[in-house]
């Protein structure tokens, strides 16, 4: 009865989402306010029927339904109860009803605290954000539904995938469909700007904080999964530029660059058909991420198998979308005429300059990514384009922006000197150029160079602030009370600024991380990154829905024991896979970092150990990143908005 009636719901849904989607574009043209008011509340209903869609289907899993089969291939009743939660979305047709739920929250949320938008305009973000939830609502309901009914049943479920079967990646794909949907709203206010023909400083403050929140949202997404991948995979990485990894990249650096350039609108009123665009590109790009895993397009382990109406119903949806809102940006782009005006040198124009090279980035990784199957496609060529392309390329693409990133925040609006931004940056220039010597000394050029440029960022980022405060220019006293009066919106700036220092210090130092693949029987020891590794045993160990082999690694350093590792190889009977659990030690500086490879017939263990000097700082700088976002958010300018506009005195209402 409950599958029944989540489908029933998700009817409802389609029917409300599209004629969400009509009254919202065509009753500003009608002028008539009664009938506008109907978007907001059509966003609210659909949203109510899609959240009891979606908790129709999470009920099933956790009672183990099989006679749904949805539930039936991708559940057990073996599983923890985390696990038949989050096994409603580790599959093709579950992550498609999250998507369109998470889709129906971001309209439900402008309708109800879009109050203060102009009546017309809320209207058509609505009616725009209602066809995208109507046209995948209909893909889910007609051709991925995830409430098909299975008889007989059987007695247990397929069960989760073992590799999804971990904490980090239950709470993963809903904080990235967040960040990917999110960008729906910054989109749906783009055409309904175009359809307006107008994009002035109160859309720019409109716009920013969805796609601030969107943005958060992704960076947290990308850093789990990242994390996920370096301690649940066992290949002691966290980012092997996988086409499906770099599918969710690329919507984070063009919402990088919108959010830069919705903070020139809203101060400047310029750089508006730039940042329409943008708006438009990184929801593209969303789509785009969403159709190359599901159509099967990619081989990559993030990959869903999907039927080819599905990967077809999805190359519709795409090109509707994009082509609609790019041809609407085509005929509607000469009227977004900007009114500021700014010399070369301003921090508008390194702005510009920042954008240039992020957008250069996302040219690059993209190229990159679809390269290989368009060629297979058309000439039947398999191709591989791997790390090194992607090293090559993006790397000296980024040091321009690390450049601006320090400079930029200091130079006034407008118009600005380079000298005296400069002077105030010599402090940290000297540090960041200590810290290369140091480093290259070591001939690790390439490191030196990372880590001079993580330096660099977080450094002037910290120097911006003491600029704000006055620090060391006035008492310590007066410097506090203007740091407590400095805007949450400049502070989460800095942060942000300063977390991605933080992440490139973290990368810079994975490329000093020392590896060592070698078998050792019990007793035996290793050398490696000053300590002595020895395989103290292997034993066998129960888990919930799975049996283990855990091997006991010692780790002592000038004869001195001070840390225990237990790697371990998980064996899950239900599906007959096995998986390498690794066991990490950190002290927030670096890991020490250990996977129990294979058990060789003739005894011992097969071991993958490693040093990582400052692996932990990649994950703490997305952290910071993302905090950054929420403190920028919580600045009651972005929160509340811009008002409407008061209508001259004496007009008729």
């Amino acid at each position: 009865m409950i599958p029944e009636l989540g489908h029933f719901a998700l009817a409802l849904a389609v029917a409300m989402a599209f004629a969400q989607g009509v009254i919202g574009i065509f009753a500003p043209g009608l002028r008539d306010a009664r009938t506008m008011r109907a978007a907001p509340a059509l966003a609210i209903s659909q949203f109510l029927a899609i959240g009891a869609s979606f908790l129709a289907l999470i009920w099933s899993g956790v009672v183990s339904d099989f006679t749904v089969k949805n539930v039936a291939d991708f559940s057990s009743s073996r599983v923890p109860l985390l696990y038949r939660i989050s096994g409603t979305w580790g599959n093709h047709d579950g992550s498609m009803l999250l998507w369109c739920f998470i889709l129906s929250l971001c309209g439900g949320t402008v309708a109800a605290f879009g109050g203060g938008l102009p009546a017309s305009l809320r209207a058509r973000v609505l009616g725009v954000l209602g066809l995208i939830s109507g046209g995948f609502l209909l893909f889910t309901l007609t051709v991925s539904d995830p409430f098909v009914r299975l008889w007989p049943p059987p007695l247990q479920g397929a069960g989760v995938n073992p590799i999804l079967q971990d904490p980090g990646l239950a709470f993963h794909p809903p904080v990235l469909y967040t960040g990917y949907v999110g960008f729906s709203v910054a989109f749906a206010f783009a055409i309904a700007a175009l359809i307006e023909g107008r994009v002035d400083a109160a859309w720019g403050r409109w716009v920013r904080p969805w796609a601030l929140l969107s943005w958060c949202f992704l960076t947290a997404g990308i850093s789990l999964g990242s994390w996920w991948s370096y301690y649940t995979l066992g290949w002691g990485g966290y980012w092997f530029w996988d086409p499906v990894e770099n599918a969710a990249l690329l919507p984070w650096i063009t919402g990088t660059a919108l959010l830069h350039c919705a903070t020139v609108v809203e101060k400047r009123e310029a750089l508006k058909a730039w940042t329409v665009l943008l708006a438009i590109a990184t929801f593209s790009l969303s789509l785009s991420g969403t159709f190359l895993v599901r159509s099967g397009i990619l081989n990559s382990v993030h990959s869903f198998a999907a039927a080819p109406n599905q990967g077809l119903f999805i190359l519709g949806l795409l090109v509707i979308t994009i082509g609609g809102s790019l041809l609407l940006f085509a005929v509607r782009a000469p009227a977004l005429a900007a009114n500021g005006i700014y010399a070369p040198l301003s921090r508008e124009s390194a702005l510009v300059l920042n954008n240039v090279f992020l957008c250069a980035i996302a040219a690059v990784v993209f190229t990159g990514t679809m390269y290989p199957p368009f060629v297979d496609l058309l000439f039947g060529i398999q191709l591989s384009v791997g790390a090194p392309f992607f090293n090559q390329t993006v790397l000296p693409l980024a040091a321009p922006i690390i450049l601006a990133m320090a400079v930029g925040p200091l130079l006034p609006w407008k118009r600005a000197a380079l000298g005296p931004a400069l002077a105030q940056l010599w402090l940290a220039f000297g540090v960041a150029l200590l810290v290369f010597l140091v480093v290259a000394a070591n001939r690790h050029i390439i490191a030196a160079l990372g880590l001079m440029g993580g330096t660099w960022v977080v450094l002037s980022a910290l120097t911006d602030i003491a600029q704000r405060v006055r620090l060391f220019r006035v008492s310590p006293r007066s410097s506090g009370a203007r740091f407590m009066l400095l805007p949450r919106a400049a502070l989460g700036a800095t942060l942000g600024h300063i977390g991605f220092g933080v992440t490139v210090l973290g990368i810079a130092g994975m490329t000093l991380a020392t590896q060592q693949v070698i078998v050792l029987k019990p007793g035996q020891s290793t050398q490696l990154g000053g300590y002595t590794w020895t395989l103290d045993g292997v034993h066998s160990a129960p888990g919930p829905n799975y049996t283990q082999r855990v091997a006991d690694i010692t780790l002592s350093e000038h004869g001195h024991n001070f840390l225990t590792l237990h790697p371990s190889r998980r064996f899950f009977a239900a599906q007959g896979v096995v998986t390498n659990d690794a066991a990490i030690h950190t002290n927030g500086f670096q890991d020490l970092y250990a996977v129990f490879a294979d058990e060789p017939k003739s005894g011992g263990a097969e071991l993958r150990l490693s040093r990582h000097p400052l692996a932990p700082e990649i994950w703490f700088g997305g952290l910071i990143m993302a905090f950054g976002g929420a403190v920028s958010l919580s600045d009651r300018r972005l929160r509340v908005g811009a008002p409407a506009r008061k209508k001259p005195a004496g007009a008729v209402a």
